[in-house]
């Protein structure tokens, strides 16, 4: 697992604090610690909490307790504990809160969906799209992995992915599908992934060598189909479904026998509903 390095922490922390806390510092309170608890009131998979932890000694605080990514908690359970000056714990208690608000949720929500797919298809992978919160994705992916999930796309340049549009400058389809054996040519190590929404396309994308097939916003009686013919023909081809997958309906397409689903539906999750306590030390 990879994570934030301190160069982007302390960008995210000027945002928040960029000369110092103006409420406390008319406290006159330089001279009084505290520590805080920081706790989930909801049942969540922990995400950045490396990061939160971070933070807080970036910014002059201790970190006495930190549960790490990937865990498991129940209401009511602390995820980080730190302590230091007043002013400095105030100073990074939003930060590493908020950070971990937006992050389990995407863990859990990816962690819940990931479950409902593993239930009735074993094979089948949770995969997330490229639309990331602008400016934080590797904060987005690092979420959704801590949750059990893997990135769809991690950008343009590493993966192959012809969507309709790409199809605009070729004469017809059929030219299309005769351009796929020199895309293979071009690229031995990459898989070619096309995007289809019917199932005459997708039997003609099988016959001219795609790989993988992503079948977007399609019923689930065409997905059946498709995945039959494709077994029947093609058994090394993979299929993803795509387009309006999220936690009511994983399980139903998953149920398909698909290879992976995808979906941007964690990144719109909400925020995990994460409190904290704040102790003045004597």
């Amino acid at each position: 697992m990879f994570g934030l390095n301190d160069s982007e922490l302390l960008e995210y922390i000027k945002e928040d604090v960029a000369y110092f806390d103006l409420t406390t510092y008319i406290q006159d309170s330089s001279d009084k610690n505290a520590k805080m608890d920081v706790y989930t009131r909801e049942d969540i998979i922990v995400s950045c909490s490396e990061e939160a932890a971070r933070i807080a000694e970036l910014i002059g605080c201790k970190v006495d307790f930190v549960v790490p990514s990937k865990q498991k908690l129940k209401a009511g359970e602390i995820i980080l504990s730190f302590s230091g000056g007043y002013e400095k714990v105030h100073q990074a208690w939003r930060s590493s809160q908020v950070i971990m608000e937006y992050s389990c949720k995407i863990a859990t929500f990816a962690y819940e969906m990931k479950q409902q797919i593993q239930e009735v298809n074993d094979h089948c992978e949770l995969l997330t799209t490229r639309k990331t919160f602008p400016l934080s994705k590797k904060f987005c992916i690092k979420s959704i992995m801590a949750g059990g999930a893997m990135p769809h796309r991690l950008g343009l340049s590493e993966t192959i992915l012809f969507f309709p549009h790409h199809r605009s400058i070729y004469e017809n389809d059929d030219a299309f599908y005769k351009a796929i054996s020199g895309f293979k040519t071009k690229t031995p190590e990459k898989r070619i992934v096309i995007e289809s929404d019917n199932f005459e396309d997708s039997k003609a994308l099988m016959s001219h060598g795609a790989d993988v097939l992503q079948m977007d916003k399609v019923e689930i009686s065409l997905l059946n189909k498709i995945i039959d013919y494709k077994n029947k023909n093609f058994p090394h081809i993979k299929i993803l479904a795509a387009g309006g997958i999220n936690k009511k309906n994983a399980k139903e397409f998953a149920s398909t026998g698909v290879d992976g689903i995808v979906t941007s539906g964690v990144y719109g999750c909400g925020m995990a509903n994460i409190g904290t306590r704040i102790e003045i030390e004597k």
